[in-house]
């Protein structure tokens, strides 16, 4: 079943509130909710990768400032090489990436 550019829009929006959210607990010491967390994020950085793999040129070329290739492979190494994923590349992703990823994606919808 194929998702709309809008749907999958949505899908990266909510993937990066919820990485977002999910990185407080990376702070934690309780060592469950830590790997929990991670999980998460990993997974969720995996949608953001996979949907941006299906925006259109229209919306991709709108925002060169996005690093769409280096989007794409993140989620290629997050799934093919998840033993070598470190946690503070994730943090720099979430802190320093997604945020002007979501400017862009919610720029679509308002002009």
């Amino acid at each position: 079943m194929s998702r709309s550019v809008d749907q999958r829009i949505t899908d990266i929006l909510r993937a990066i509130e919820r990485c977002q959210r999910y990185a407080k607990a990376l702070d934690s010491s309780d060592i469950d909710l830590l790997e929990m967390a991670e999980d998460a994020i990993e997974r969720n950085l995996q949608i953001i990768g996979e949907a941006t793999k299906h925006l259109p040129a229209s919306i991709t070329e709108r925002h060169p400032e996005i690093g769409w290739p280096q989007v794409r492979g993140f989620r290629n190494i997050v799934v093919h090489q998840y033993f070598g994923v470190d946690i503070d590349v994730i943090r720099d992703v979430i802190q320093n990436h997604l945020p002007a990823l979501t400017a862009a994606l919610t720029e679509k919808y308002d002009g």
